[in-house]
């Protein structure tokens, strides 16, 4: 019994791995079941014999791909040596979103939270807390610099998060409808120096 439950589990995250590009480049309505079939090698019913239906894939599959996103940015934040650098983090590693390195398709919270809206409240749920989680580890940073005497203390840490935040994804969300990857980078220098601006 519990190697045909490891089989299963084996089998869902095959299914993740294998349709997150789908996904991340389709969007949940643009993505359709011969896609899923297609990027698997799969039968619709081995699909759906580990998804109760393509909803539940598509919020594995944007847990899977933020999941990426998250563990990039943690391992760089960890590798920094001031707060200043840990706050850069994000900049630089939605920088490599212009160099073809990020995950396929681009930044999965804005490609979720656009193609979700109002019309997938599961979808639009986990976008959200994605950002929250986001915000909240924006914030958690600033609050250390500031106790660590490396940024000054009158910072609106709520703003600078969510501006920050706003910055990055109006950047990645512009260049990718104009395809012009240099209007992110010209962004990103904005990101740059208002991280700047937070050192004492």
């Amino acid at each position: 019994m519990e190697n045909e439950l490891s089989k299963a589990e084996r089998t869902r995250q095959f299914i993740i791995e294998r349709t997150s590009p789908v996904f991340n480049k389709k969007g949940y309505a643009g993505t359709s079941l011969s896609d899923l079939t297609e990027a698997t090698g799969l039968t619709k019913g081995s699909i759906y014999g580990n998804f109760k239906n393509k909803e539940e894939v598509a919020a594995e599959v944007f847990e899977y791909n933020s999941g990426k996103v998250r563990k990039q940015i943690q391992e760089r934040i960890q590798r920094a040596t001031s707060y200043h650098d840990k706050l850069l983090v994000y900049a630089q590693v939605y920088h490599s979103f212009t160099r073809g390195d990020f995950i396929p398709g681009g930044c999965p919270i804005l490609n979720t939270a656009v193609d979700a809206d109002d019309t997938n409240p599961l979808l639009k749920d986990k976008a959200a807390k994605a950002v929250i989680r986001w915000k909240t580890g924006i914030e958690n940073l600033i609050k250390g610099g500031i106790e660590a005497g490396e940024l000054k203390p009158d910072i609106n840490i709520t703003e600078t998060a969510l501006s920050m935040i706003a910055m990055i994804e109006g950047g990645i969300m512009i260049s990718k409808v104009t395809d012009s990857p240099a209007n992110l980078d010209i962004v990103l220098t904005s990101v740059h120096s208002m991280v700047d601006s937070l050192k004492l």
